[in-house]
C-alpha cells in the first residue's frame, strides 16, 4: 500500500534535525529533577555531533486553547494553577515551569514541520501525553502532542495524523483530547496496569502485560502499527518514544533492552519511510536515579530514528 506518491530522501543534510530551547531545563528546586535529563541529552547529541538545532517559539495562546480549555490555560500561563491540579501535575507550575509548558508545544509542532521538509525530526523534549482538556497530570501540563497535531490539521499541512506512542504508560490525554475525530488517529502501546489507573480510549489500544519483553513487545507493535497505518492513511506520523519501556526503568513495568528499544524505533521509522510518510518523534518518559544513562537512551532513540528513516 502506498500513502504517498514519494519516499523522503535526505540528502546533503547533517544526519539529525533536533529542536530544543534552553528554557526546557527549568532550574526550581522543586522541580529540577524532572527536567535535567533534557540537558544532558543534548550535551549527548552535541558531543556526537552531525545535527542541526532549531529553537522554537511559544506556542501561540489560541492554539493550546485548541486542546485545552480556556480557563486552564489562563491558570498555566500566569502560574496560577490550583493546588489540587498542581498535585496530579506532581510539580508546582511556577512562571518558569508556565514557559517551558508553552515552548515544548511549539517544539513538537516544529519537528514536525521540520518533518514535512526533511523526513525525519525530533523534539529533545515533549511526550506530555497525560495533559488532559482542563488539567495536567503525570507531570504533563500542556499536551504538545494534541497541541501540534491540531495546529497541523487546522493550518492545512496536513489532513490526517497519526499519533504512535509508545510510552509504558498510556497516553490518556491525547486520546480524551483526540476522541472522535477521524483525521487525527491515536494509537497506544503501553502496560495495561501502570498509570493511569482509569485508561482513555484511544483509537487503538495495546495493553501489555508486566514484564513483557523485546520478543513480546514487537510482535505486539507491528501488527498494530500496521492496522492503524491502513485504517488511517497518515500525512505524517507522530512518535511519543518514550524510553520508559527500559527493563530498568524506575516507572515502567516492561523489560525491555537497549537493543529491543532499538529495533522498536527502526521498526517505526522504517515502515514510515518505506511509505513515504513524514515522521516527528518527542522524548516522552524515562525515569530514574541515573539521569545520564537515561538521557543516553533518549538521544540513542533519536539517533535510531533518524538513521533508520534515511536507510
Amino acid at each position: 500500500m502506498a500513502v504517498s506518491d514519494s519516499v523522503w530522501v535526505v540528502l546533503d543534510q547533517p544526519m539529525l534535525q533536533v529542536v530544543h530551547h534552553p528554557d526546557y531545563v527549568v532550574q526550581s528546586p522543586d522541580s529540577a529533577h524532572h527536567f535535567s535529563k533534557y540537558a544532558v541529552v543534548m550535551d549527548i547529541l552535541r558531543a556526537e555531533g552531525d545535527l542541526t538545532e532549531y529553537r522554537p517559539e511559544p506556542m501561540p495562546r489560541d492554539w493550546l486553547e485548541a486542546a485545552h480549555t480556556s480557563e486552564y490555560v489562563e491558570a498555566v500561563l500566569t502560574a496560577t494553577v490550583d493546588k489540587a491540579i498542581e498535585r496530579r501535575i506532581g510539580f508546582p507550575v511556577t512562571p518558569t515551569v508556565s514557559r517551558r509548558a508553552v515552548l515544548s508545544p511549539a517544539g513538537t509542532w516544529l519537528a514536525a514541520k521540520l518533518a514535512l521538509e526533511y523526513g525525519f525530526a525530533a523534539n529533545a523534549a515533549g511526550g506530555s501525553h497525560h495533559a488532559l482538556p482542563d488539567s495536567g497530570a503525570g507531570f504533563c501540563v500542556f499536551n504538545d502532542l494534541a497541541v501540534a497535531a491540531l495546529r497541523l490539521v487546522g493550518e492545512g499541512d496536513v489532513a490526517r495524523i497519526l499519533i504512535v506512542d509508545c510510552d509504558v504508560h498510556q497516553g490518556d490525554g491525547t486520546a480524551a483530547i483526540l476522541a472522535g475525530r477521524d483525521d487525527i488517529t491515536t494509537l497506544s502501546l503501553h502496560a495495561d496496569k501502570n498509570f493511569p489507573v482509569r485508561k482513555a480510549h484511544s483509537t487503538l489500544d495495546v495493553g501489555l502485560p508486566d514484564g513483557t519483553g523485546d520478543d513480546a513487545y514487537l510482535a505486539a507493535l507491528a501488527p498494530a502499527l500496521e492496522a492503524m497505518i491502513d485504517r488511517t492513511r497518515p500525512e505524517i506520523i507522530l512518535f511519543q518514544a518514550g524510553v520508559d519501556i527500559h527493563t530498568d526503568d524506575k516507572l515502567g513495568r516492561l523489560a525491555l533492552s537497549d537493543a529491543g528499544i532499538a529495533t522498536r524505533d527502526t521498526l517505526v521509522a522504517t515502515r514510515a519511510r518505506s511509505l513515504g510518510i513524514p515522521l516527528a518523534s518527542a522524548m516522552g518518559g524515562g525515569y530514574g536515579n541515573d539521569v545520564h544513562a537515561i538521557a543516553a537512551r533518549h538521544a540513542r532513540t533519536m539517533r535510531n530514528l533518524c538513521a533508520a528513516y534515511r536507510g
